[in-house]
């Protein structure tokens, strides 16, 4: 609904208000900008700080720090795999399978991005024949879940929020109103690049946060 001023005094008082000389509109103005620098530095801030939860989790698995894992995982972790079975690389380092000295995968984080409290990382294994993202929420320093995808390109794609860039056509064989839905409800803001590089075809999930 519009509102129209029609009388002069009134859109003259309205203009005084509004007006940038008048202090109490500084004030105000100098306020706003306060609580968004405070709320901009509080989403760093905890931005930072799942990010040094999850590096910590690598630096402990790789090294073989069980008690430090024990300290960032919740007990109760929810684990969701997609990718070859025998692949569960992540999965035999956090239950331990991996101590009877043959296995030597290690995560070697090369990309990070933060988007609330869910971390994604990708990676790949030294060769190149394996390529790896791993979708961490953090609640409370705690790592509560997580989402491993091996060989398997993933596009993150954010619900509700039709503010943001659409998505990139991720399957071509959806059909149109199935992408134009996507694009409409669930814009794409993150897509991994590694999987394209281990030299075969991937099968391609979308995550959506």
């Amino acid at each position: 609904m519009t509102a129209y001023l029609k009388d002069p005094q009134q859109f003259s008082f309205v203009s005084r208000i509004l007006s940038p000389e008048n202090s109490s509109f500084s004030l105000l103005l100098g306020v706003l900008r306060q609580e968004l620098a405070n709320t901009q530095e509080q989403v760093a801030e905890e931005t930072d700080k799942n990010q040094a939860v999850v590096l910590a989790l690598y630096a402990a698995l790789n090294t073989r720090d069980v008690d430090a894992v024990h300290r960032i995982l919740a007990p109760d972790l929810e684990w969701w795999f997609h990718g070859p079975p025998t692949h569960q690389f992540l999965m035999r380092l956090l239950t331990g399978a991996s101590h009877d000295g043959s296995f030597r995968f290690e995560f070697d984080p090369l990309s990070l991005t933060t988007f609330g409290s869910t971390v994604i990382v990708e990676g790949c294994d030294h060769s190149r024949s394996n390529s790896w993202v791993h979708a961490w929420t953090v609640t409370d320093g705690i790592i509560t879940q997580v989402r491993e995808y091996l060989n398997t390109s993933l596009t993150v794609t954010r619900l509700g929020n039709p503010s943001q860039s659409p998505p990139s056509d991720y399957n071509p064989s959806s059909s149109s109103s199935t992408v134009e839905i996507t694009s409409l409800h669930c814009p794409s803001v993150w897509e991994s690049s590694f999987s394209s590089r281990v030299g075969k075809s991937v099968p391609g999930l979308v995550l959506a946060i």
